[in-house]
């Protein structure tokens, strides 16, 4: 995967891209990463990328013509046409069936704006998909770029050390995930649970299929209102209902 990223600090990136999982998939060859500073391709002789809104108001807002130059360069250097993400607080909810959907792409473009907005040209000619993180506003787009692109980046193949860890985390089962424990087996008087000692795989899998379907009833029921539970879910749940805890 080529993943670009048009933003006015690059250096925010370094650390992100620099460390970890990120690190290891581009050394891995998973993901190559690209990071330009949109303000390069302003036309004008002192490079600004923004402007007074029309119509007036508060802030500034970005110009069309930087972010469209800068998409045309990437795309003429591509090898497949890309799906360029604006990050925006009107963009729709992010979520872990939109990065499975994203991580099947070959070239993303990333699109981190600063100051009031965008011009509505840009969302209209040049962006394919607008994302948000979440009902809350950022500074820029930078903090929701690294969000996503984490996010998409541990999906690839190869990238994660166990193929299956990401197909039993929260959400990419439709469900929160299971508790985790590990040693010592007691501490501070609190003990793990009988089950994941048992060596009884069984067991094992059925109590930590139970134990999702209670966090995500505790936690964000919402999930459940769409869900397609088996037979066994649908008991269980019933227990937990009973349970009141």
């Amino acid at each position: 995967m080529k993943i670009d990223v048009l933003t006015l600090f690059p250096e925010m990136f370094d650390g992100v891209f620099g460390h970890s999982i990120l690190k290891k998939a581009a050394e891995n060859e998973a993901v190559e990463y690209n990071v330009v500073n949109f303000r390069d391709y302003a036309d004008n002789k002192h490079k600004t990328v923004d402007d007074y809104p029309y119509g007036g108001g508060a802030g500034m807002v970005l110009k069309p013509q930087p972010i469209f130059d800068a998409v045309d360069d990437l795309r003429a250097h591509g090898e497949k046409a890309p799906r360029v993400i604006l990050l925006c607080p009107q963009g729709e909810r992010y979520t872990q069936r939109k990065a499975e959907e994203l991580a099947e792409l070959d070239h993303l473009i990333f699109v981190c704006g600063h100051y009031e907005g965008y011009d509505e040209r840009i969302r209209e000619h040049v962006v394919s998909d607008e994302i948000s993180i979440g009902d809350f506003v950022l500074t820029g787009g930078e903090l929701g770029a690294m969000v996503v692109i984490d996010s998409v980046v541990r999906l690839l193949p190869g990238v994660l050390g166990n193929e299956e860890s990401h197909m039993k985390d929260s959400f990419s089962t439709g469900f929160l995930e299971h508790p985790h424990y590990t040693r010592p087996a007691e501490f501070r008087g609190i003990k793990v649970p009988d089950v994941l000692m048992s060596g009884n795989h069984r067991l094992i899998e059925e109590w930590r299929a139970k134990e999702s379907l209670r966090r995500t009833y505790l936690r964000r029921p919402d999930l459940l209102e769409e869900a397609d539970l088996t037979k066994d879910q649908k008991k269980w749940l019933e227990e937990i209902k009973k349970e009141g805890k």
